[in-house]
């Protein structure tokens, strides 16, 4: 009973795994319009300005730089300006959990992308195995008068084929579009920590400042003893 139902599977042919593979695409064409769209309306596009600005210190261009806005440039400026007043240090360890958070939010459906990159060819070569095993079926069970004729065969090979190269046609995009997603991603992660970077400059200078004064003050007044 097992050898009889393996046996139909195998003669199913490749067929079903064109259209898995179909269905697949659709998918994997859908995610990237989707991702495409998301990355687009979650990011804060020149940051050099902003930069600039939280390093001087400038917390209400900041507020206004991203009020409204989205992406994890934008919640990691607004995390750190929240977060000012508890120091350098506890600013650092809020900008890890913001990125972390952030990063779920664009890392989603990324994975189905990269699988898929990995995964298409071999169903599609599996469906060509499939093919052919059905071909050298057909071949056996012709007549004998077409048993020697290349052409049973061959329209059953040449058609199992198809299946591993739009198999590579499935892939590739996916792999593509899985590998720019993830750089695009790294770069507004290192944006958003350069964002991050020139606040904390700032609030480390504000706290420079007192201590420097004081030590001066401290000198000052050595001198005079002496």
């Amino acid at each position: 009973m097992l050898t009889q139902l393996l046996q139909g599977f195998t003669l199913l042919g490749e067929e079903w795994v064109l259209w898995l593979l179909i269905a697949l695409s659709v998918c994997s064409v859908a995610i990237s319009i989707e991702r495409l769209a998301f990355f687009l309306t979650n990011r804060l596009g020149d940051t050099r300005e902003l930069e600039a600005r939280l390093a001087a210190g400038d917390e209400a261009f900041a507020r206004t730089a991203v009020e409204g806005k989205k992406g994890i440039e934008a919640a990691v400026v607004r995390s750190v300006l929240d977060a000012g007043s508890k120091g350098p240090d506890a600013v650092q360890e809020i900008i890890e959990g913001t990125i972390v958070r952030e990063k779920l939010r664009y890392d989603a459906w990324l994975s189905f992308l990269g699988t898929l990159g990995n995964n298409a060819p071999f169903i599609g070569l599996f469906g060509t195995v499939l093919g052919i095993i059905r071909a050298f079926h057909d071949l056996a069970n012709a007549p004998a008068s077409a048993q020697g004729s290349a052409s049973v065969v061959m329209s059953g090979i040449s058609g199992a084929l198809i299946a591993t190269a739009v198999g590579l046609a499935v892939a590739i995009p996916a792999v593509v579009a899985f590998n720019l997603f993830q750089r695009w991603l790294k770069k507004l992660s290192h944006s958003a920590i350069v964002l991050s970077h020139a606040w904390q400059s700032h609030l480390k200078s504000k706290e420079a400042g007192p201590s420097a004064q004081a030590a001066a003050q401290t000198a000052q007044t050595s001198d005079g003893k002496a």
